[in-house]
């Protein structure tokens, strides 16, 4: 379908309804209409494996599913089962459910460097509490996150220290200060300058590039050396890296660690794990003062355990993570190859591990651009792509990747054509979509 005759009009009056009772038109920012074309953001009815359909009736081949968190695909049976089972045997008690010992014990054996776990319902607690009981067994205020990575949390500590800091006091954004990602002279100078204030440095322990070598190793390093926590929020790379996280992989591990997203396959399910003199102090079994850590109503519903206990057993037992490579190296490898023989190569670029692919795109000098985003993100729904990143579910076939490709294949022609024009103006069909974090709506 042409992209210029593609419409949504059922759900462009959702999202106004949306819009008149729900701040931003939706409980996710990184899920607004505003980072979709204008007029082009699908309301979605349903989803099944890699697919999804929207309330106008078109299909979709799905990719960055929940914001990472479907990596399994939609309605995946084996998770559906495990859930099923727990719905007529009640979801929460006054009590532990025996399921809260069997998913501790299926997390710690699939991720052997964390010695407890506790588990909450979405990343920001989990992040949240990790700093908390740094700052508690450190007796330290300052707050060390890595400022090339654009998310850790929506509570004050983090949040303040981007462009939508309103409504946060600068006496708690001060305690919050910054390192680069690969610079390890850097973060000691950082260190150095703030010597005994640092209680922990927090980062993704890898995104959109791999590690310099001895990086992680490095940071371990001076953590240990200047005594702090060092905590890796695998939010992201949990799963997606390895079974057991990037610290499985790499080999290198934290005090603490932040696990969500993918450990539910879109159920909601978060998990802080690490050291077990550490996570013990949000325990009983210690002297010293106590740590109000994660203590949550919910954080153990039965279904969403049981849930993550299918999700894990699924990925060691089938192969997840070595299919979620293969399949991102396929789309990749198609999607540059269709990019340089349209003459955009240098303008679609695509980044990151073959499991977490984004996609940048670049105007006439090189440079980052909402609009040609919107030319592209435009052409890719009217072929039923629907591509925010390019974060691939196992769900996906070599017949998924194929459609993929052709589609960005005819994007990519469009795009020529806009740089030959000396812009993407009239392919636009409205305002650009806009990043996430801004000042002003």
């Amino acid at each position: 379908m042409d992209s210029e005759e593609f419409s949504l009009p059922l759900s462009r009056l959702a999202n106004e309804r949306l819009h008149a009772m729900v701040p931003g038109g939706a409980h996710t920012y990184a899920k607004g209409d505003d980072q979709y074309p204008e007029d082009l953001a699908p309301v979605i009815s349903h989803g099944h494996g890699a697919h999804v359909w929207d309330i106008d009736g078109n299909r979709y081949i799905e990719y960055g599913s929940g914001l990472r968190s479907v990596s399994l695909g939609h309605a995946h049976p084996r998770v559906i089962e495990a859930v099923r089972r727990e719905l007529d045997r009640g979801s929460n008690f006054v009590r532990p459910s025996v399921v809260e010992v069997e998913a501790a014990e299926r997390f710690l054996a699939t991720v052997p460097t964390a010695e407890m776990v506790k588990f909450a319902k979405n990343g920001s607690d989990a992040t949240t509490a990790a700093v908390r009981l740094a700052r508690a067994v450190t007796g330290r205020p300052r707050v060390a996150v890595c400022g090339d990575h654009p998310f850790f949390s929506v509570d004050d500590w983090f949040i303040g220290t981007t462009p939508m800091a309103a409504g946060i006091p600068a006496a708690t954004t001060d305690l919050t200060v910054t390192f680069p990602y690969g610079g390890l002279a850097a973060t000691e100078d950082l260190l150095t300058r703030h010597r005994g204030e640092v209680a922990c440095l927090i980062l993704e322990p890898a995104t959109h590039t791999e590690p310099p070598p001895g990086y992680l190793q490095g940071l371990r390093e001076l953590a240990d050396r200047h005594g702090c926590v060092l905590v890796f929020d695998e939010m992201i790379t949990g799963l997606r890296w390895s079974e057991a996280g990037a610290q499985g992989l790499y080999g290198v591990v934290p005090d603490l660690s932040t696990f969500g997203k993918a450990l539910g396959n879109g159920f909601a399910v978060s998990a802080l794990a690490g050291r077990r003199d550490l996570m013990e102090r949000g325990g009983l079994r210690h002297s010293g003062d106590r740590v109000f850590l994660l203590s949550t109503t919910h954080g153990a519903e039965t279904h969403s355990l049981a849930a993550a206990m299918a999700v894990l057993t699924t990925y060691v037992e089938e192969g997840i993570t070595a299919r979620l490579h293969a399949l991102g190296e396929r789309l990749a490898a198609g999607v540059r190859d269709a990019a340089a023989a349209m003459g955009v190569g240098d303008h679609l670029v695509v980044r990151g591990r073959a499991s977490n692919l984004v996609f940048a795109t670049l105007d006439e000098n090189r440079q980052p651009s909402q609009p040609y985003r919107t030319l592209f993100l435009r052409r890719l729904l009217a072929g039923g792509v629907l591509a925010p990143s390019f974060v691939v579910s196992s769900a996906l076939d070599d017949a998924d990747i194929d459609h993929t490709v052709e589609v960005v294949a005819q994007a990519c022609a469009v795009y020529r054509k806009a740089l030959d024009a000396g812009g993407p103006t009239p392919w636009l069909g409205g305002r650009p979509v806009k990043p996430v974090f801004r000042r002003s709506a």
